[in-house]
């Protein structure tokens, strides 16, 4: 994540009721998927996961279970460079009303006996930036195991002159050639999703839009194999021809995950 793009909290405050007010027409009823980009320091971040996981991972699961969240996920990014100066941790969050989201975080119902400074994670951790998407497409490989199978995922970060024809593009090439390609064991990819980006927007972002890729290993993260056979499809150089820059990769390890599945 380069600094030009990064947030401040009065910022993101008058992006959110720029959306509200500008796109209501478009989102409304819809879920909008947030990404929230954190720094932690070495020295806390085993206390971080550990708040994180015990603490709000809960709340995130009550609120799914009241139908205010779908998904809430906790992601540690592996590597990197300018690593004292760039987020390390990301949080993704899907708000069923993303206008009701504050109220998403209220703990005191699932945790009455444990006093705030023993949960919050704000004062050791630095949010650096926070973006609002709209999850578009999902294909994962058959009689998948997620607890086995998504351990790692691989963000890709898109720079287009049109997101929507290149998120239409990805649809009609990509989707279709994935599902068959993991459902054939051709490649370790175990699952595959995209995203469009509602905001932040402008000349001053790197990218718009996003897209990502499930492993069940660092390893295969980091190679991406495919199978010797594998024949990829010719409408892929549409895609490429839509790309303005290469493409920014960053591997992300999955720390937890609350969703739906998980929330019985």
């Amino acid at each position: 994540m380069k600094p030009s793009f990064f947030l401040t909290s009065n910022c993101l405050k008058f992006l959110l009721s720029v959306i509200v007010i500008t796109c209501s027409a478009h989102v409304k009823g819809q879920e909008i998927t947030m990404y929230s980009y954190r720094y932690v320091g070495p020295d806390k971040a085993d206390e971080f996961v550990k708040r994180e996981t015990t603490y709000w991972s809960k709340v995130a699961r009550k609120a799914i279970t009241n139908g205010k969240l779908s998904f809430w996920g906790l992601f540690e990014k592996v590597g990197g460079n300018d690593l004292q100066n760039s987020p390390n941790y990301l949080f993704v969050n899907t708000y069923t009303n993303i206008d009701s989201a504050g109220a998403v975080w209220n703990a005191a119902p699932v945790h009455p006996n444990v006093p705030m400074a023993k949960m919050e994670t704000w004062s050791f951790s630095k949010a650096t930036s926070d973006l609002f998407l709209r999850d578009q497409n999902w294909e994962e490989a058959a009689n998948v195991n997620p607890e086995k199978d998504f351990k790692y995922v691989v963000i890709v970060y898109h720079n287009t002159p049109n997101p929507d024809s290149f998120i239409t593009l990805e649809k009609k090439h990509w989707a279709p050639f994935i599902k068959g390609a993991m459902d054939k064991k051709q490649t370790t990819v175990k699952g595959w999703g995209n995203a469009s980006i509602l905001a932040p927007t402008g000349n001053n972002m790197p990218f718009n839009s996003i897209s990502f890729d499930l492993f069940p290993t660092l390893k295969d993260a980091l190679l991406q194999p495919w199978a010797p056979d594998i024949v990829f499809p010719a409408g892929l150089s549409e895609l490429g021809k839509l790309e303005t820059t290469q493409p920014m990769r960053e591997i992300y390890r999955i720390v937890q995950v609350e969703n739906k599945v998980t929330v019985k």
